[in-house]
């Protein structure tokens, strides 16, 4: 079990919060309607536990932000897996030429995006989403802005229902996220919240090699 909050950290590791976070979807195990999905790199060691614990598929769902240029951290928007792209159209109405501005960033970002799902999947193909039940994973949720990004694009693809789950997360932005999709599962809120870092032993970046491994193992458990 995690520690209690405090100054010590909830969980060892990734892994760790993965087979914390595994408890409280249960109700999903087993079920042939449902995937989880991963937001790489750090998601990935926790959905491995989560779609391990509860045999169900696993799979990663690249999510590439579209800055505005000079001010990169702020997003017009983002592009997912599967060539989706959602805009933010609050920042969008506010950029002078904003077609042309989000055209070439989705051009850069699209070669970088492309890179990555060619890189962990290894010639595995693309999950068939439409219908299916999706339980979206990250390490944790801070602003959000990656994971809400994801949920939306994951509604143009035709999922049946989109479950958001992380070990933890601001009690603020867990609590926006739930207008946003049909179920978020925050295993953790701590009131006193700066970071997801605070909350893991080891935050150390997880690796592409690391992304990769997982994958593979997960595709070779579901072998039959």
């Amino acid at each position: 079990m995690p520690a209690s909050y405090g100054r010590t950290p909830l969980f060892r590791d990734r892994r760790h919060a993965g087979q914390i976070l595994a408890e409280h979807l249960r109700q999903y195990a087993d079920r042939d309607d449902v995937i989880v999905l991963a937001l790489p790199r750090g998601g990935v060691p926790v959905a491995y536990e989560v779609a391990t614990a509860l045999h169900l598929p696993l799979d990663v769902f690249v999510v590439r932000k579209l800055g505005v240029p000079g001010f990169k951290e702020l997003a017009m928007g983002a592009l997912a897996s599967g060539g989706v792209q959602v805009l933010n159209q609050d920042v969008v109405s506010q950029i002078p030429n904003a077609e042309q501005w989000i055209a070439h960033v989705a051009n850069e970002e699209r070669a970088e995006l492309e890179r990555r799902e060619a890189l962990y999947r290894e010639n595995r193909p693309r999950p068939d989403l439409r219908g299916k039940t999706v339980i979206l994973i990250d390490d944790g949720l801070a602003t959000g802005a990656t994971m809400r990004a994801a949920a939306r694009a994951l509604k143009q693809q035709g999922v049946a229902r989109c479950v958001v789950a992380v070990p933890v997360a601001s009690p603020e932005t867990c609590a926006e996220l739930r207008d946003e999709v049909d179920e978020t599962v925050c295993a953790f809120t701590p009131e006193s919240f700066a970071g997801v870092g605070q909350f893991y032993e080891d935050f150390s970046q997880t690796s592409d090699d690391e992304v990769r491994r997982l994958l593979a193992q997960a595709a070779k458990q579901r072998q039959p």
